[in-house]
Formats: C-alpha cells, sequence, structure tokens
C-alpha cells in the first residue's frame, strides 16, 4: 500500500505544480511572487497528503 501511496502522491504533487504554473501564467504572477506560491501550494499539498495517509493507515 505505501508503494501505491508513494507513486499516487508524486502524481498528485506533479500535476498540482503543472495546474501552479498555468494560474502564474493566466493570471499573470510576477516571478518574484510564484517561487512563494509555488512552496505554499506544495506545502500544503503535502499536508494534505500526510495526512490523509495518517488517516488511511489507522482506519
Amino acid at each position: 500500500m505505501i508503494i501505491f501511496f508513494i507513486l499516487f502522491a508524486v502524481f498528485i504533487l506533479f500535476y498540482i505544480n503543472k495546474l501552479t504554473n498555468t494560474l502564474c501564467l493566466v493570471r499573470e504572477i510576477p516571478e518574484d511572487r510564484q517561487t512563494k506560491v509555488f512552496r505554499t501550494i506544495n506545502v500544503l499539498i503535502t499536508i494534505l497528503l500526510i495526512s490523509s495517509y495518517i488517516e488511511n493507515l489507522y482506519t
């Protein structure tokens, strides 16, 4: 199960980064703010993935 979840998490992070890049291009977010946007979104998605893994582990 852990291998499946790791592959799923990598896919989700890659796809979210792709969507974030599209958001930055459409909204014309300046380059200096884009790193902050990417970092914030990646941290939040990582927290979400970890919490969902822990929830699945104990249920």
